[in-house]
């Protein structure tokens, strides 16, 4: 069954889109509050198609997380009962909150630099320093380094790897696909 080699043809021709920038864009800013899906997803097909701009589009990718990041933390800070608390409870993030207020306890600003850097859902963490009232201009910077590293680290190994690199994804999308699948399944399992 090849799932993953149609979707992977669908995101190429997506990341080609006459307003793929936009989209990588929006998909930036949202992710850093609720979206689930990560921006590398998108990134990643984006740079690989036009290596030309990839830094461009890491930058994009960097100022859209960072400015959602702010308004998460925005949100956790003015309307966590109100509005953050149902948001968090309908997706199932109650006990991810709860580790992110652990964490925060034991590592303080660092827990921003590698929720930002790392696949850890950044989201929970942005939220998290707005109701910790976190400091706001360490977590604005903290988050735009670790943001910064992490998707400029994408969009050049992407331009390093150039046509080999697509050809070789190409080659091997479904069995790195399932096996993704397969990691997050342990991963849930092992964390719940």
């Amino acid at each position: 069954m090849k799932i993953f080699s149609t979707l992977y043809d669908k995101v190429m021709i997506w990341s080609e889109h006459r307003h793929a920038e936009r989209y990588l864009s929006g998909m930036s800013f949202i992710e850093s509050i609720f979206w689930p899906i990560p921006v590398d997803v998108m990134l990643a097909p984006m740079a690989l198609s036009r290596p030309s701009k990839a830094l461009h589009f890491a930058m994009l990718a960097t100022v859209f997380s960072v400015l959602g990041a702010a308004l998460g933390y925005g949100l956790g800070q003015f309307f966590y009962d109100p509005l953050v608390v149902p948001l968090v409870e309908s997706v199932g993030y109650q006990h991810k909150m709860q580790v992110a207020f652990d964490w925060f306890d034991r590592w303080g600003v660092l827990v921003i630099f590698v929720a930002s850097f790392t696949p850890i859902p950044y989201k929970v963490f942005t939220i998290t320093a707005g109701v910790l009232n976190m400091a706001f201009l360490p977590f604005l910077l903290v988050s735009l380094v670790g943001r910064g590293l992490r998707f400029y680290l994408v969009a050049g190994l992407m331009m390093w790897g150039g046509p080999r690199m697509e050809a070789q994804l190409r080659k091997y999308v479904e069995v790195l696909g399932w096996l993704v699948v397969i990691l997050a399944v342990v991963a849930y399992l092992l964390l719940k």
